[in-house]
């Protein structure tokens, strides 16, 4: 794994809230490895952002705003309720 990528899994890990670390640190081990770089980038975008919002959009508690409904949200949001029906 290249460095961006070890240092996005460890900030996706370690973003503040337990259940963000989860959803985000999840995500980022099972697929940071085949995003490509504009990816990567929209990825490293979400990091930036509260963890609050992030939880929100990515369990569908809120609408997820213009600027931040691309590509990548929309993998974390269906990988976070595929998560979710996990027995």
């Amino acid at each position: 794994m290249d460095t961006m990528r070890k240092r996005l899994l460890f900030r996706a890990r370690h973003m503040g809230t337990n259940e963000n670390d989860i959803f985000f640190g999840s995500f980022a081990e099972e697929n940071l490895s085949s995003l490509t770089n504009e990816q990567l980038a929209l990825f490293e975008s979400l990091l930036e952002v509260n963890d609050p919002d992030l939880f929100m959009w990515v369990t569908g508690a809120k609408p997820v705003p213009a600027q931040y409904d691309h590509e990548i949200m929309r993998m974390l949001r269906q990988f976070t309720l595929s998560q979710a029906r996990r027995p």
